[in-house]
């Protein structure tokens, strides 16, 4: 993979993690939208995965603002102070 393929840029951070329903709050530094790869990335979590999803206070919406809070489903576990980027 050349440079270009390994650019990432964060996003956000995950400030809650909701096991049962699997999924992520995350509070975004950059705009996302559903479609984009996000890499969810700490200590103990490594994983990469295309935004099928997102919610604000349960309702969908197809993208985020910078500023902006939101629910994301992800397939794998995350914990609180992962940092987010955008592949």
């Amino acid at each position: 993979m050349g440079p270009a393929m390994m650019e990432r840029r964060m996003v956000g951070e995950v400030f809650k993690y909701f096991g049962k329903a699997g999924v992520v709050a995350v509070r975004f530094t950059e705009p996302v939208h559903v479609g984009d790869r996000l890499q969810y990335q700490g200590p103990s979590t490594n994983f990469d995965e295309v935004v099928a999803s997102m919610q604000i206070d349960g309702a969908p919406v197809p993208g985020v603002a910078a500023g902006q809070e939101a629910g994301i489903k992800v397939t794998q576990r995350c914990r609180e102070g992962d940092l987010v980027y955008r592949m």
